[in-house]
């Protein structure tokens, strides 16, 4: 795909830009504003793009050209460029070669949705909901065990989603290297891995170093919130096969996950969690809201509205939603989003970025500590100013002593048996001085570099992904069906089969 390693760098840099929004084409940054000379005629009909109703924010492609997308945000369109030489792939929805690019308006047509609306979740009744095993309230913000605020720890919760790979590893490592918490253990955080790129042997070091290890899914793919119980199974279950296999994660310890895209897979995805014995999920946003929302059970019907459109609607009695709560400031500058590197900070210097970041927190901290979840993908960590002021941020954070950075398992251990402040210092659940179960081992000096034959589905596009394990190189690229790389789809999950 790349003729040379320059190209590869320029390549993912243009789509790091374009994740983030940023498109410098001559003297601008986005297109279709006004201007001091007034409207151009294709300004005037950038005007007339509408955002599809019922999608939500995200880019689509430019009627007119391959080479534009819009961005939709709230539901008013950006107009963007992409860089030189690249086109717009709708499917992907970013940036890529004009061999590759599938142009678009592409049609897509929701599944329609087949389940009657019968055995639906009801709202929250605190007399029958009682913690280890159900917590709710009704409106989501209070806190576990009747607890006041200021005995409450204020826990964040540092999360990255997709591959781990070369262009992320260092800095991830950066972010925990030498940061601890008020009880003197080390900062940890919760990667939700998704496959393609991604380099085991790295997964496998993170897991050994006491990180949360969950899952996205095998592709990534659109439109797997109205896919198949079967569709959900190949692509969650699958993924936690493949870190089984891979980087020797047992099952046992991959218990969370988050659907692609934040789109939950209505009640078909919980059914698969409930069925497979995964214990939380992640994929729920909330929108802006005075007061954050807490984890919840979801024994009983969610506390906020579903801004993705696709939540459950029936009881799963002990499943965690750890929901993304929406990020802003009070003047909403650089906008809201559940994921940080979506919030439009890209011109803000560090000592800005980390003051823009204590101002979201304090919303937490200074009200109902709901836990703080600090959601990345790798964008975030290509700009240097991003990266300096979430390191001031983190510096500032451990100060504090009520404050503890802890995985998506940690804070749901702490909200089944909630304990004050003062008696955290030999909370066992959060204890670092003991060797944990079923340790896959630390990363391999000398990994395995696999190159293997890759042929996307449903395309004509084929080629080499390197994968690195400690493991022995599989025939074939691992993909869905096919979690052990054999050649051949042969996965068949049954869950009286699956490891316990």
């Amino acid at each position: 795909m790349y003729g040379d390693p320059d190209e590869k760098r320029q390549y993912s840099a243009a789509v790091a830009r374009l994740n983030m929004g940023l498109f410098f084409v001559g003297p601008s940054i986005i297109e279709g504003q006004n201007n001091r000379n007034g409207q151009s005629d294709q300004q005037k009909k950038d005007e007339e793009f509408k955002c599809p109703e019922g999608q939500g924010n995200g880019n689509f492609a430019d009627p007119a050209t391959c080479r534009r997308f819009y961005q939709c945000v709230d539901g008013y369109p950006y107009l963007n460029r992409c860089p030189s030489g690249l086109h717009f792939d709708d499917i992907s929805k970013f940036c890529t070669f004009k061999n590759e690019a599938r142009c678009g308006p592409i049609a897509t047509t929701p599944a329609p949705v087949t389940e009657p609306p019968t055995d639906l979740a009801e709202r929250c009744d605190t007399s029958q909901c009682s913690l280890p095993y159900c917590f709710c309230s009704r409106d989501g913000t209070i806190i576990p065990g009747g607890l006041k605020p200021s005995e409450t720890p204020q826990m964040i919760l540092l999360t990255f989603d997709g591959a781990v790979n070369h262009n992320n590893f260092e800095h991830y490592q950066k972010i925990f290297s030498d940061r601890v918490n008020p009880n003197n253990c080390p900062i940890r955080g919760t990667f939700f891995i998704s496959h393609e790129y991604c380099n085991y042997n790295m997964v496998q070091g993170l897991a050994h170093d006491g990180h949360e290890i969950a899952t996205e899914t095998i592709s990534l793919q659109k439109g797997l919130e109205d896919k198949s119980y079967d569709d959900w199974v190949n692509e969650m279950i699958g993924m936690r096969e493949i870190l089984k296999h891979f980087s020797n994660i047992s099952i046992n310890e991959v218990v969370g996950m988050r659907a692609p895209y934040l789109k939950p897979g209505r009640n078909t995805q919980y059914k698969v969690m409930e069925d497979y014995g995964f214990i939380f999920d992640s994929s729920i946003g909330v929108s802006p809201s005075k007061v954050p929302i807490w984890p919840y059970t979801l024994d009983y019907k969610i506390p906020h509205e579903c801004k993705a459109g696709t939540c459950p609607t029936k009881s799963f009695p002990g499943v965690w939603e750890i929901p993304l709560n929406t990020h802003y400031v009070s003047t909403y500058e650089g906008g809201h989003c559940p994921y940080l590197d979506q919030c439009v900070l890209h011109s803000h210097d560090a000592q800005e970025v980390f003051e823009w970041l204590q101002e979201d927190f304090s919303r937490y901290y200074d009200q109902n500590r709901a836990p703080y979840m600090m959601p990345f993908h790798t964008n975030w960590f290509q700009i240097k100013e991003l990266e300096k002021g979430l390191g001031k941020f983190l510096d500032w954070a451990i100060k504090l002593p009520d404050v503890y950075f802890v995985t998506a398992t940690q804070a749901l251990t702490w909200m089944t048996d909630p304990k004050p402040i003062n008696t955290l210092h030999s909370f066992e659940g959060w204890a670092c001085n003991k060797k944990k179960e079923n340790d896959p081992g630390p990363a391999c000096n000398n990994a395995n570099v696999c190159p293997l034959d890759f042929k996307q589905p449903d395309t004509n596009v084929s080629g080499v992904r390197y994968m690195e394990t400690c493991r022995e190189c599989p025939n074939k690229y691992p993909w869905v069906g096919d979690t052990r790389g054999t050649g051949h789809a042969t996965d068949n999950y049954s869950i009286s089969t699956e490891e316990k």
